[in-house]
Parts: C-alpha cells; structure tokens; sequence
C-alpha cells in the first residue's frame, strides 16, 4: 500500500506568538489525517461508534526538527509502527514534511482499541485490522505484545 498522506496549511489560528505552528497543531493535523485514514478505510466515526469500539492514546511523543511559518504548505503520513498480533494495541508515525521536502516533526503515539461497553482493550474488526495491517510500516515496526 503506498503512504496514506495528505496536505495541509496552517491556518492563522495555528500560528505561535514566535510566528510558527504552535505545538498542539502539530497533535491535531495527525488527529486529522487518523480520522481520515480511518474514513476512507470504512471507518467513519459512526461506524466505530455502532463497533462499540473507541481509540485511546496511551503515549503521545513529539520531536521537532524545523519549524514551518504561516503560509508554508506541509504535508503528514501514517505509518504503522507498531501492531498486536490481534490489532487491540497500535503505535503510529506520523512525518510532518515541509512543502521543500525538509522534515519539520515527526509523532509517534501509541493507542489501544477500547471496548466501550467493558473499558478493556478489544481486537478492532477484521476490515480495520487489515488497513492496519497493510498500511505502510516504519523500519523500525515491532510486533506488540497483546496485554489483558
């Protein structure tokens, strides 16, 4: 499967007082792009709420590298890093790229697929298991260890 990614540009309210992106843009541009991923996978919101499924994050981890300015176009991707053998737990990649090519941020979290009617983590459904587990993988993927 080739890179899910998609471009954006910040929108005044995403600019710092340091006239960049402000560090929780960063967070929502990849929120955006899950719910996409998920969308356009079969999994719009309200198919996962009818699942009974919720993502949850555990561990949400940012580095940045260049900053990108009001203006600037950028682009984000998802790539699995890691994955459970039954898809309850997950860790994403997300590379923000600057419209010249220069990496400006790279986000990794780390989730689980959160039964809604018992709060414990559950395998997500066959067809977003497999979107998971075809989507691009980062070099350093790991297989997870499934936790009850």
């Amino acid at each position: 499967m080739a890179i899910y990614r998609k471009r954006f540009e910040p929108r005044w309210s995403d600019i710092d007082m340091n006239r960049h992106m402000r560090n929780t843009a960063y967070t929502e541009y990849a929120i955006d792009l899950r719910v996409s991923f998920l969308r356009e996978h079969g999994f719009p919101i309200d198919e996962l709420g009818r699942s009974g499924l919720g993502p949850v994050l555990v561990r949400e981890e940012i580095r940045y590298l260049r900053e990108i300015r009001t203006g600037e176009a950028f682009e984000v991707d998802f790539r699995v890093a890691g994955l459970s053998h039954d898809g309850s737990r997950w860790r994403i990649e997300h590379r923000f790229e600057r419209g010249d090519g220069t990496r400006a941020a790279l986000l990794r979290i780390e989730g689980v697929w959160l039964d809604l009617a018992t709060r414990r983590p559950a395998p997500p459904p066959p067809g977003l298991l497999e979107a998971f587990r075809r989507a691009d993988r980062t070099d350093d993927f790991e297989e997870l260890v499934t936790r009850r």
